[in-house]
């Protein structure tokens, strides 16, 4: 494998405004100058679980042309949260665009948290890798981060990086995220990549702080509580091959990753 530059943008996002926050996303892509954008959770409406329905999405949406058109333009492929209902079950989702802007997929949160699931989200059923010039990553949405399992499925299916947008919000949240990333690069030997909400988000407030850290648990970039910002990094093969010599926990394991894994390549 090549180096891979890969961004985790964060930016204001305006409630249920799914045009002016399509617009700001593209933005955030074209500014990043990288193979790969995250962008956060819901970040296309903002984090409402009032609207999941009524502001819902899908890969295809024609609402999200301002974005492909974005991806074609500078080659850059794209995942960035949104609400979406699959037969007749509310998701909280990760879209997938390719490096032509063309829709490839999406990935449903398989960790909701109790909140989510009082107010109607259903867990996704598989976990999603994405390939990127032979780069493995392995999504997941905030509260996945929490469950050590969910990276650890991602790294047995031949992850090099774990890949989440969220929504951490200062105080115990913002703890949260100062540990359960680096923790999740550490414990699988891969580099972890967030995409966080800044500033008001809908019902919350994001404190920023997206990021990527090294196969090592420590910090290669954050883009801190700026908005705009894009936390720009370089993946690289050498880093990651000698970070695994050093810690072969994979080697080691035992685990079975889950059934029903999907690929989708961009």
């Amino acid at each position: 494998m090549h180096p891979l530059t890969i961004a985790a943008g964060q930016a204001a996002c305006v409630p249920r405004d799914v045009a002016a926050n399509v617009a700001t996303a593209a933005d955030l892509v074209r500014r990043a100058e990288a193979a790969l954008v995250v962008l956060p959770e819901l970040f296309l409406t903002g984090y409402d679980l009032g609207a999941l329905r009524s502001h819902a999405l899908s890969p295809d949406d024609p609402r999200l042309a301002p974005l492909s058109e974005a991806c074609a333009e500078t080659g850059t492929a794209l995942v960035v949260g949104a609400p979406v209902v699959s037969d007749g079950r509310a998701h909280i989702s990760a879209l997938v665009l390719d490096r032509g802007g063309a829709p490839v997929g999406r990935y449903d949160k398989q960790c909701p948290t109790p909140t989510e699931r009082a107010a109607g989200v259903a867990a996704g059923v598989r976990g999603c890798t994405v390939e990127v010039d032979g780069w493995r990553l392995g999504l997941g949405i905030c509260a996945d981060t929490g469950f050590p399992g969910h990276a650890h499925a991602a790294a047995l299916d031949g992850c090099h990086a774990y890949v989440v947008g969220a929504l951490f919000s200062p105080g115990t949240s913002a703890t949260r995220r100062a540990t359960q990333l680096p923790a999740r690069a550490l414990d699988n030997t891969i580099y972890t990549v967030l995409a966080n909400h800044v500033g008001p988000a809908g019902s919350l407030v994001g404190c920023g702080g997206s990021g990527i850290w090294n196969p090592d648990g420590t910090l290669l970039t954050d883009a801190g509580t700026a908005a705009p910002a894009v936390a720009v990094g370089t993946l690289d093969p050498a880093a990651l091959a000698a970070a695994r010599t050093d810690h072969p926990v994979l080697a080691e394991s035992t685990t079975v990753p889950e059934a029903g894994r999907q690929l989708l390549v961009v």
